[in-house]
């Protein structure tokens, strides 16, 4: 079935007749994303790519069927255009945006908090269903839909990954890009128990980095709920120096368990397939389905 997103999705496109908007909106049209229109305050009636700008969210979901929102909006109007979104009733929402302000997203956290509907990211590469829906920013052409699940904070590694675990004759069933930031909305732990429940999924590839505690906890929910399918589990940043921010606002170790040592160490203790490189998260997932 895959997760979040599939043929079914209807996307609007927040930010839709800005350049990054525009450009990525075009791409994900021409992978055969279902995209309806595209939200612009003030561009409301115009058509953009083939497909009508609306002045806000709500329009959109009344007159197009939106179903699912991305983000393209500049960092200090992307948290009102996160809530906006929430308001509006679409299921899902991915927040592309990078340098979104800490207070801003702590604002978005406590709004969202009893809505029905999903964020992924801020700061984030999306998601893709292959050969349904790409909902991001991710190159399409590496993705071949298989059974492998992937959820990443990083968005080159997920790249990387689905490239690896497609030239070993597998496939992937849903990535997703959860993004690099210290407050994100779906989180590892989130992302996997949405595969554990997925009937299309056989294995999953949690990609992880230094900082924070999302894969610790996803780990020992991992344990604690029986390990129904193989993970396959990588660290980056273990040669890090401590205390420096690396390229992710997230990722800065910042307590004992923060280290790509201790997480990679927890994952191990709750049946986690812990691999020390990236180039074998392929050849890893060949191993445990065969």
């Amino acid at each position: 079935m895959s997760i979040i997103v599939n043929k079914d999705s209807r996307i609007v496109v927040q930010g839709f007749t800005g350049s990054e908007g525009t450009f990525h909106a075009e791409q994900m049209i021409a992978y055969g994303t279902n995209v309806v229109g595209g939200v612009t305050p003030g561009k409301g009636g115009q058509i953009h790519l083939d497909k009508p700008v609306f002045n806000t969210v709500s329009e959109a979901v009344k007159l197009a069927k939106a179903n699912t929102s991305i983000i393209f909006v500049p960092a200090s109007f992307a948290a009102d255009a996160i809530m906006e979104a929430a308001d509006s009733g679409v299921e899902t929402i991915i927040a592309i945006t990078e340098g979104i302000p800490v207070s801003d997203m702590t604002k978005v956290n406590h709004y969202l908090k009893g809505k029905k509907c999903t964020l992924i990211g801020p700061n984030c590469p999306g998601i893709i269903t292959p050969d349904e829906a790409k909902v991001g920013i991710m190159p399409g052409f590496v993705f071949k839909k298989g059974k492998v699940g992937l959820v990443s904070k990083s968005g080159t590694l997920t790249y990387e990954a689905a490239d690896q675990i497609v030239k070993q004759g597998f496939g992937i069933s849903t990535a997703v890009g959860i993004g690099g930031d210290p407050i994100i909305g779906t989180t590892t732990k989130d992302a996997i128990e949405l595969f554990m429940n997925d009937e299309d999924t056989e294995c999953i590839v949690m990609i992880g980095e230094i900082g924070g505690q999302l894969e610790t906890d996803a780990a020992r929910w991992v344990a604690e709920n029986g390990n129904k399918k193989p993970i396959v589990g990588f660290i980056a940043g273990e040669t890090a120096p401590k205390g420096r921010t690396m390229g992710h606002a997230g990722a800065i170790v910042g307590g004992a368990e923060d280290t790509a040592e201790a997480k990679k160490k927890v994952m191990k203790e709750c049946g986690i397939y812990v691999i020390d490189s990236p180039a074998e998260i392929g050849k890893k997932v060949a191993e445990v389905l065969s």
